[in-house]
C-alpha cells in the first residue's frame, strides 16, 4: 500500500532529533555519510518526501493511537551515497493524519 503524499514531515523532527548528534541512539553520523547535516536539514526532508514515501508501506502494528507503517528504501544524498534506511510512520485514530515517526539506519550502504 503506498502513504498519502501529503503526509506529515515535521521539520523539527529532522532539525531537532535525527541530525543531532546524540549520545545514545545517534542517527546523525549515519545520515552524514550521504551529506545530510544541519545545515542541509531541509534537503533531508525532501528526500524522505521524494525518495521514501511513494514506496510501499506495509503495516507495523496499532496502539490507542493509531496504526503504525514500516516504509523501507534507499535514501540517496546530494553526495551519491545511498544509505538503507527503514521509516516509521503513523496514520493517527482521531485526525486520520499520516506522520512520519523516524528513520532507523539499516546499516548496509551502496
Amino acid at each position: 500500500m503506498k502513504l498519502p503524499p501529503g503526509s506529515v514531515i515535521s521539520a523539527e523532527k529532522i532539525n531537532r532529533y535525527l541530525l543531532v548528534p546524540l549520545a545514545r541512539g545517534d542517527k546523525s553520523a549515519f545520515l552524514s555519510l550521504a551529506g545530510y547535516t544541519q545545515e542541509n536539514a531541509a534537503q533531508l526532508l525532501y528526500d524522505i518526501r521524494t525518495q521514501i514515501l511513494p514506496l510501499d508501506a506495509v503495516p507495523a502494528g496499532e496502539n490507542k493511537f493509531g496504526r503504525y507503517f514500516e516504509v523501507r528504501g534507499r535514501l540517496r544524498g546530494g553526495n551519491g551515497v545511498a544509505l538503507a534506511v527503514r521509516t516509521i510512520w503513523m496514520t493517527e485514530h482521531l485526525s486520520g493524519s499520516t506522520k512520519f515517526v523516524t528513520l532507523i539506519p539499516e546499516k548496509r550502504r551502496t
